[in-house]
């Protein structure tokens, strides 16, 4: 009796904090979506709050908006206003509210930044207005200099074209998004098509890439499969799916 009762308490344990063989960082993205009805509560220490309750946490309106500008100056991605709302402890009605504000506070002020509502979420973009100083910045010889990283990411698109976003940031087990953008900006890198089984959006070099770096197709790039795993193997491992 005292071996079954031994038995179901550690078989509780597990399954209230998922088990002790569960330690695999990976998760299911469809698993972890939360119905439009769904509490998100977010943990202050004492009690927990729900960020989905309109009066829940309400902070001040400033306190509100400069938490947000915060947040939305060191994202490299679009975020959601319910993401948001957690990371400020916050209703989300009132950071929809916030932003909504924000929003046109900026347009109204004539800034040369724009806070937008995309599809993904909400982040800063520049206006369209100073879209001509940005480009010249962003061509000039003076900022043609790349980082490591957007050279290493030129490799992987030059080498493994037309390749995705997905499997690019596979490869060197990083994000790219913002490296990405660079080197599109930079003229170095342009969408090619679009995977037919997938639906991901296949990038490639460009023939600016290949005029800056003196050859006349990709073909002539020099070999660097002595500096490299077997690349069949490394697609085995990356898998086919990205």
């Amino acid at each position: 009796m005292a071996d079954d009762q031994l038995t179901n308490e550690s078989t509780l344990t597990d399954v209230t904090l998922g088990g002790s063989d569960h330690d695999d960082p990976a998760v299911d993205s469809s698993a972890t979506a939360l119905p439009t009805d769904t509490a998100l509560p977010t943990d202050t220490g004492d009690s927990v709050i729900d960020v989905r309750d309109p009066v829940a946490a309400q902070i001040s309106d400033e306190q509100c908006a400069a938490g947000l500008e915060a947040l939305l100056m060191v994202t490299d991605q679009p975020i959601t206003a319910l993401e948001l709302a957690a990371a400020l402890e916050a209703p989300v009605t009132q950071v929809e509210e916030t932003l909504d504000r924000l929003a046109a506070e900026y347009l109204e002020q004539g800034r040369g930044f724009e806070l937008r509502n995309v599809a993904e979420g909400w982040r800063f973009y520049s206006a369209a207005s100073c879209a001509d100083i940005v480009g010249k910045y962003a061509t000039e010889e003076r900022s043609a200099r790349l980082t490591h990283a957007a050279l290493e990411t030129l490799a992987v698109v030059a080498y493994k074209q037309p390749v995705s976003r997905a499997r690019i940031g596979a490869i060197r087990g990083v994000s790219v998004d913002g490296v990405m953008r660079t080197l599109i900006t930079r003229g170095l890198v342009v969408e090619m098509e679009t995977d037919p089984h997938t639906g991901a959006i296949l990038y490639g070099t460009t023939s600016f890439f290949l005029e800056r770096m003196g050859l006349q197709s990709v073909s002539q790039l020099p070999p660097i499969e002595d500096h490299l795993p077997d690349l069949a193997v490394l697609d085995e491992l990356i898998g086919p799916s990205l």
